[in-house]
């Protein structure tokens, strides 16, 4: 059963740090790209960020660029985003998701974890 689990989401004030990991099991990890991406109350779900599955080619949403970071570590079939500067703006349910083709649009996705939740506070 594939699963992905994203954690480390929390209530943050503005300009503040928050990483969260996506833990992966029942799929050959380092055989997909692995995607961020997130859904703000009363809004649709956008890329955040992507990571292809061996050489670290990344995508980042232009929103985001410059204060997130993602990575990932194989042989711990994880995927981290490391937010800094957070802003109002960020506060969504993000979520990780396999993706069968590295391109970072949600119509490449084809298997979503669970979300988790990050607020940010002005």
């Amino acid at each position: 059963e594939v699963q992905l689990q994203a954690s480390g989401g929390g209530l943050v004030q503005t300009g503040e740090s928050l990483s969260l990991s996506c833990a992966a099991s029942g799929i050959t990890f380092d055989d997909y790209a692995i995607g961020w991406f997130r859904q703000a109350p009363g809004k649709g779900r956008e890329a955040v960020s992507c990571i292809s599955r061996s050489d670290g080619t990344t995508y980042y949403a232009d929103s985001v660029k410059g204060r997130f970071t993602i990575s990932r570590d194989n042989a711990k079939n994880t995927v981290y985003l490391q937010m800094n500067s957070l802003k109002p703006e960020d506060t969504a349910v993000y979520y990780c998701a396999r993706l069968f083709i590295h391109y970072c649009n949600i119509p490449n996705v084809d298997y979503w974890g669970k979300g988790t939740l990050v607020t940010v506070s002005s």
